[in-house]
């Protein structure tokens, strides 16, 4: 059962290119899904032994979320095994997934952006600066927490006014950067130059001596986070990397930005990701109406 596992593993990342953490999600999924199945031998799984483990998830009190992801992981799993020919029939073709209710995404003023920004900045140290950058770039190219760390030094073209992120399954986008962001860049680049002069050596924008990765970690970043906000006097609970690149979508739907271009921008796949957004633009479309509509300009 291992073999399978580690099998199906390797052709995600060969075949698929998934990350190293959609592969330590998947594996965590499918082994305890594998645990409760209690079953060794593959092809006497049945629809109904699925239906059972599922049922166990959904008592453990994972939120429909979870319980939605490890059902992915398990249908790609025994997909994968069809196709391999381990097994004659594959037991999670009719399985649903539970209906997730779409909470609407939280987001920060500009005002607090500005004064978490301004926090971070007021520090005159390496790791000050080189949070103040992140939030930048976090906040004008609605970068995931991933992209955000793992960005190398050379990844601005400040000729094409563009920066390279390198996605989900290793996909690259382009997206516009500001001149006042490349200017935070380049100023903290003074900061990571006296940084590195103590012989240290790092192809990452925002290197990191402590993290193995040689880059600023996302649970390091995620931390630096809250006790920023805490400093700035924001309630923590508000301030997330995700809430950080929640504002960059709104405050592009609020400047008449398409979502087309919002979806591009943030790499979503599918538009239906970036519809979410859309919740930020009704009193926007409440004020349009009252201003435009014939009706509305009848005395």
């Amino acid at each position: 059962m291992v073999s399978e596992v580690e099998n199906f593993l390797s052709m995600m990342v060969a075949e698929r290119g998934a990350s190293q953490n959609t592969i330590e999600n998947y594996q965590r999924d499918i082994e305890q899904f594998l645990l409760l199945l209690n079953q060794k031998n593959f092809s006497l799984v049945t629809e109904e032994d699925v239906s059972l483990v599922v049922q166990k998830l959904t008592n453990m009190h994972y939120a429909p979320k979870s319980v939605a992801r490890k059902i992915s992981a398990i249908r790609e799993f025994f997909k994968f095994l069809f196709s391999e020919k381990i097994i004659k029939e594959n037991p999670t073709t009719y399985l649903m997934s539970p209906k997730q209710h779409k909470s609407l995404p939280k987001f920060l003023t500009e005002d607090e952006l500005t004064l978490l920004i301004k926090t971070a900045q007021a520090k005159d140290s390496f790791s000050s600066r080189r949070m103040a950058t992140m939030l930048v770039l976090m906040s004008e190219c609605g970068l995931r927490v991933s992209e955000l760390v793992g960005l190398p030094e050379n990844c601005i073209n400040y000729e094409k006014n563009e920066i390279l992120i390198k996605g989900k399954g290793s996909k690259e986008r382009l997206i516009p950067i500001s001149k006042e962001a490349q200017t935070a860049v380049l100023d903290y680049t003074n900061y990571r130059e006296h940084f590195m002069k103590a012989g240290r050596r790092s192809i990452w924008l925002f290197p990191s001596v402590k993290s193995s990765s040689g880059h600023v970690s996302r649970e390091a970043f995620f931390i630096a986070l809250k006790e920023l906000a805490l400093e700035a006097g924001l309630n923590p609970e508000k301030v997330s990397p995700h809430v950080l690149r929640h504002t960059f979508a709104t405050r592009l739907l609020n400047h008449d930005a398409d979502l087309r271009s919002v979806q591009k921008m943030l790499g979503h796949e599918d538009i239906s990701t970036t519809e979410i957004y859309t919740h930020i633009t009704s009193e926007k479309l409440i004020n349009t109406v009252k201003r435009l509509h014939p009706l509305s300009r009848l005395k």
